[in-house]
């Protein structure tokens, strides 16, 4: 077998990176390499498309975006009657890969190119942008869709498609299906899908660019509570942008708030696709990752440090203490203050209890529990939905048509959204909204940390425990599960780990709940992931789950205690046993070759 260089825009690859990536192979008879990659093509997880850039249709290339973009044309021109009128927007990252040839500009442009070339009007951004611009442009402009180029927090080698469908949030089933079986119908690039001449010489190509930041920046208003306050604030604050796209768009964030600029983190503040001062993009991975950011911090003065992630969209939050250093937040506990903050604020404004009827706050169902507590106390609607930003962005849009006002949503890692003025997670307003509430808590003399006492107090403490074990091997992740579905005999659970019992048990992959009176479960079925919740007798409910855009198998244990309750010590303890023995009998990491958590 030989491979002959292509010449012709029709041919199925004009990429010469990747040409020469196939041919090497091929030459060197990697066989299993090739049948990885050329025998499977890519998924949509929860966050869109997403894989390594490289040559071949499991990953993501020149050929696969303009693959993707086909599909994408073919579905939306059956099921869009007006999609010549409504366009698509196109946003992307900063990544960028010698040895594939692959940025995300690049693709971003083929994506454009594929639709301009058959007469769709393309919004395409000039120059990268968040991801939460994208489904933002898609409801300002009545777009049909929207396409981001990113990969978010993901190693380098990686970047991704996300998808948002024209009510702005990211696509869910059927949608992914359909498009996906319009992709493989559309394998042969059309004689234009390669021409990015298109882009500056289309007139139905427009760049949204200022027209967006001028109106997102404006919208902050909506969720800017003490703008006054602000101005005269005496804190100091720190911002990383992790190597990404955030820089520009925090500092003008912060300015709306009436804040002066975040201290930026000079070694991170503009885009570097190989984020070569951290051992891994994503601030989620804490003080280890952050520490250029609190160094800073330190010799600043400034008490808090806000990061960004690569493509902006979540948001790791460090507060300094008095006397004993660093206090990062988890995403729950970042949640549980920004949910404080969002209902103190809302009632403020709204001091008629009756109008709290109409309110309600979401999270994923790996989350904390703490709105539930919130609510049951407070009186608002609280609902969860399946983990990734899809399924609360599709739930916000169905509720906001009833007339319901959804005011704070998220999910544990980092992910959050203040307000609904975008269907997916948003870290450029979360980032001034946590400077708010902290000038705030600031003039009561408290800190966040001791305002999430506070909380804790009242509301119950919740005490979680979130990492991940790392499986390169698929075969390996179906064969812990399964042992997990039939460890008492054929699609009998355990009844038990370690020491302790287990109540109750969910699996929504499956679609099994043991505490429904019908056995079956409440949340949709998730069968193209991994996902078994157990309930344990002392109150601890446990989650295993597999990453929809990594390697991983994720744990995430938390007890909730009763308010009032404040044996916290021995709480955590509980908590700690029963993770250790969670990880240690149902994944087995030794006898599995499971990596664990390196950060």
């Amino acid at each position: 077998m030989s491979f002959d260089e292509p010449n012709n825009p029709g041919s199925c690859q004009t990429n010469p990176q990747t040409w020469k990536q196939m041919e090497s192979l091929v030459r060197e008879g990697h066989v299993v390499e090739l049948r990885r990659r050329l025998c499977s093509r890519m998924t949509f997880g929860t966050a869109g498309l997403r894989a390594e850039m490289s040559a071949g249709f499991a990953c993501i290339n020149d050929l696969t975006v303009i693959q993707s973009t086909q599909g994408m044309y073919k579905y939306l021109a059956k099921y869009v009657p007006d999609l010549k009128t409504r366009g698509l927007v196109v946003g992307f990252d900063t990544r960028a890969q010698t040895s594939s040839g692959c940025t995300s500009e690049r693709l971003a442009r083929l994506t454009a190119a594929v639709m301009l070339c058959k007469d769709v009007p393309v919004y395409l951004f000039s120059t990268y942008v968040p991801t939460p611009f994208v489904p933002y442009a898609v409801m300002k402009y009545g777009a049909a869709a929207g396409v981001m180029i990113t990969a978010s927090h993901n190693r380098k080698e990686d970047n991704g498609y996300k998808v948002y469908w024209h009510n702005g949030a990211q696509i869910s089933s059927p949608h992914d299906k359909e498009i996906l079986r319009c992709i493989e119908e559309s394998s042969e690039p059309w004689p234009g899908s390669w021409n990015e001449d298109l882009v500056e010489s289309s007139r139905l190509r427009r760049d949204p660019l200022e027209d967006v930041c001028r109106s997102y920046m404006e919208e902050l208003n909506t969720i800017c509570f003490h703008r006054e306050l602000n101005t005269m604030s005496p804190l100091k604050f720190v911002h990383s942008s992790f190597h990404g796209v955030g820089h520009n768009y925090v500092q003008r964030a912060f300015q709306q708030f009436g804040f002066p600029p975040p201290i930026p983190v000079p070694e991170q503040k503009d885009p570097d696709p190989d984020f070569s001062t951290v051992s891994c993009p994503n601030p989620e991975e804490g003080e280890s990752v952050l520490e250029l950011s609190l160094r800073l911090a330190e010799r600043e003065e400034a008490r808090i440090v806000v990061a960004t992630d690569p493509d902006a969209d979540r948001l790791a939050v460090a507060e300094q203490n008095d006397n004993c250093g660093w206090k990062v937040f988890t995403g729950n506990e970042l949640a549980a203050l920004l949910g404080w903050w969002m209902l103190f604020n809302w009632k403020e404004a709204h001091p008629d209890p009756a109008d709290t009827e109409r309110v309600y706050m979401l999270a994923t169902t790996v989350s904390s529990k703490i709105l539930k507590a919130f609510a049951r106390i407070e009186g608002f609607h609280f609902e969860e939905t399946l983990p990734g930003f899809k399924w609360i962005g599709n739930r916000i849009h169905e509720l906001t048509k009833t007339g319901k006002e959804v005011i704070f949503s998220f999910e544990e890692s980092i992910g959050f959204l203040c307000g609904n003025m975008v269907l997916d997670k948003d870290g450029v307003s979360t980032a001034a909204v946590v400077a708010e509430m902290a000038a705030y808590l600031h003039t009561k003399n408290l800190s966040m940390n001791q305002q999430l006492i506070n909380i804790y107090e009242i509301y119950g403490y919740h005490i979680s425990r979130t990492s991940y074990v790392i499986c390169n091997d698929p075969p390996t992740i179906h064969r812990i599960f399964s042992r997990l579905r039939n460890s008492g005999g054929s699609g009998v659970y355990p009844e038990s780990c370690g020491d302790y019992c287990i109540t109750h048990i969910r699996d929504v992959t499956t679609g099994y709940d043991s505490s429904q009176p019908d056995k079956k479960c409440v949340l949709p079925l998730s069968r193209n992931s991994q996902m078994v919740t157990f309930t344990f007798q002392n109150g601890i409910v446990a989650t295993l789950r597999t990453s929809g855009t990594e390697p991983k198998i994720k744990y995430y244990t938390e007890f909730c205690a009763a308010p009032g309750e404040r044996d916290i010590s021995s709480l955590e303890e509980e908590l700690r046993k029963v993770t250790a023995a969670l990880v240690e009998e149902f994944l087995e990491p030794e006898k599995n070759n499971l990596l664990h958590r390196s950060v």
